[in-house]
């Protein structure tokens, strides 16, 4: 086996884990998927005789990368939208798919992605390198440039925001289930007391609808103002499959037989305390749906 054969294998063992650490900065699998396939032309064109731990090693390149990616496109997102839904990941409601086991272990639910999306990329590149993958901080600090006392307080910054915005959901997924088949029943009789009574006092539900046509990505909290949004659907004549989004139980929205949204829920209390909608139209032409056949 020549040092590049064995370089390449020793990548592929690496590439779950390298994904799954762009996943969870980039909150995109086919950014991550682009982060790891640059993690690779580096490695590649790099001397690697000296290096003494690789894991931790590609784990700092694709972290890199991933930071770069994120600094390149902050400002072009604050363009398009104000309101930003990571991308799901989509599977059958009766058990995840093994690829993306890794992508989201740790409770990775899209209520956490979109927490992480809110951080700025040094704050999200320390609390996902340390917290999430155990990389010492003076590690992560050559990364952004900054000492390791700063790295540990931007990772520490980052970790109470994270605790404030995103807590543990119900880890039941039958109950779950039930929670979000009871709001969809609710939805389709058009009884609004019984959307309310599933729904917690505080829910914040995020609509991204794209950059067009305006209004269509919006932040709505309440109960009562998320019920009345419900009902509004009803006219839209949309037929919903169940699904885990990011682990948890979701539901996929199809009109005339396509796509029209996928919404991630974050059960907290037996109440839907969250709900995430993604119903931009380009970006839910790149999703994939055969696994749900």
């Amino acid at each position: 086996m020549t040092e590049s054969e064995w370089l390449a294998q020793r990548f592929e063992e690496h590439r779950t884990r390298l994904r799954a650490v762009a996943y969870r900065m980039l909150g995109s699998l086919a950014e991550a998927d682009d982060a790891v396939q640059e993690t690779w032309i580096r490695v590649s064109r790099s001397e690697v005789s000296e290096v003494e731990n690789l894991a931790a090693w590609l784990t700092t390149i694709v972290g890199r990368v991933a930071l770069n990616m994120l600094r390149a496109r902050a400002s072009r997102r604050e363009e398009l939208t104000d309101v930003y839904v990571p991308e799901p990941i989509i599977d059958p409601a009766d058990g995840t798919d093994p690829e993306h086991e890794a992508l989201l272990a740790d409770s990775v639910g899209l209520a956490l992605i979109v927490v992480l999306e809110t951080l700025a990329p040094a704050e999200r590149l320390a609390f996902v390198l340390h917290d999430m993958f155990a990389v010492p901080f003076d590690e992560i600090a050559t990364i952004i440039d900054r000492s390791p006392e700063a790295t540990r307080q931007l990772a520490s910054r980052a970790r109470r925001r994270v605790r404030g915005a995103a807590p543990a959901p119900d880890a039941d997924l039958g109950r779950q289930r039930e929670v979000v088949d009871a709001f969809l029943k609710a939805a389709r009789e058009g009884d609004f007391e019984a959307l309310v009574a599933v729904l917690d006092p505080d829910i914040v539900l995020r609509a991204d609808g794209g950059a067009v046509p305006v209004g269509a990505s919006q932040v709505v909290r309440g109960a009562e103002a998320v019920a009345g949004r419900a009902l509004m659907y009803r006219r839209l004549d949309l037929t919903f499959r169940p699904a885990l989004v990011n682990g948890a139980a979701g539901i996929v929205a199809l009109r005339d037989g396509k796509l029209f949204s996928v919404t991630g829920f974050t059960v907290r209390g037996g109440k839907i305390a969250e709900m995430d909608i993604l119903a931009d139209p380009e970006r839910l032409r790149q999703i994939d749906l055969t696994v749900l056949d």
